[in-house]
């Protein structure tokens, strides 16, 4: 039976009232195929951005290379910290394995002569929540997070950042464990104001 699209529009309008993230630490294997991750990373970069610039990349971690970079990040920190104990590394060297698969979206933006970095910058955030959104439509879970090495120059090799480049946001995608629960939102009357 083929839906109509007013059927195709209700589902969206559904989805979209009841989005949630799913917490990292449970989202667990099977997670999306090298095909599937084409498909979500192909529906992710039809964001807007002015100029056509594209600017953002991807970076996709998958398998071993996630524990390998995780080493790094556990050292990174003990560096950082000398009171950091044997848990808190443990931690920091498992961040990118909570999910099969992460993907660093990678902003781009620098100067231009007609196109703001900020909005540069503002393509990227919607790239990462169209990335979000593609894990959602192709059976997965999902969570946006940007870390402390989202942030810390020494961790910018590991992923072979340029010196003008910023991590926008890593995209943890897996099969959820559970059903996350909602969490409270925004009052419309708090954050919504209407011009008179």
């Amino acid at each position: 039976m083929q839906e109509t699209q007013a059927e195709l529009n209700l589902a969206l309008k559904q989805y979209l009232q009841t989005r949630r993230s799913t917490p990292a630490m449970q989202l667990q294997e099977p997670g999306p195929s090298p095909s599937e991750i084409e498909g979500m990373i192909a529906i992710a970069s039809r964001v807007p951005d002015h100029g056509k610039l594209a600017p953002w990349r991807f970076i996709v971690l998958a398998g071993d290379v996630r524990e390998r970079i995780g080493r790094e990040l556990g050292r990174i920190a003990a560096d950082a910290r000398s009171d950091l104990g044997a848990k808190e590394r443990e931690i920091e060297e498992t961040r990118l394995t909570r999910a099969p698969v992460v993907i660093a979206v990678v902003s781009r933006a620098a100067p231009h002569p007609k196109i703001p970095e900020w909005e540069q910058v503002l393509s990227a955030g919607a790239v990462c929540y169209g990335l979000f959104m593609a894990a959602n439509a192709f059976g997965y879970g999902a969570n946006w997070l940007t870390e402390w090495y989202a942030y810390d120059d020494s961790a910018r090799p590991l992923f072979g950042l340029d010196q003008q480049e910023r991590i926008a946001g890593f995209v943890h995608i897996g099969t959820p464990a559970m059903q996350p629960a909602d969490r409270p939102r925004p009052d419309l009357t708090d954050i919504v104001y209407w011009a008179e």
